[in-house]
């Protein structure tokens, strides 16, 4: 199993934006695909936004993506995610536990 850490620092003032569009569009476009979104953090004060997805294996990635960039909800939603996100960081990790 591989998890990707993404955070993205949002626009100032536009977290509860982010936060809807989040839980409305995003998570129900990944429910859908069968991409598990393992948690969904906000913060307290700040603006930088903290999700954890996970993928059988890397090569699953790139697969599972495709299907979620080209999916007709994806689409609808045009730029607004992109429109809210200042900077984005992704990390690829893997649990410490043996299987």
């Amino acid at each position: 199993m591989i998890y990707q850490i993404r955070q993205y620092d949002i626009h100032p003032g536009k977290m509860p934006e982010w936060v809807t569009l989040f839980e409305t569009h995003l998570r129900p476009i990944h429910d859908r695909l069968g991409i598990p979104i393992i948690g969904a953090w906000e913060p307290v004060s700040g603006n930088t936004f903290i999700w954890i997805r996970s993928f059988d294996n890397e090569a699953a990635i790139a697969t599972q993506e495709a299907a979620y960039f080209a999916s007709p909800e994806r689409h609808a939603l045009g730029s607004q995610p992109q429109a809210l996100i200042l900077a984005t960081r992704i990390e690829l990790m893997r649990s410490t536990r043996s299987a």
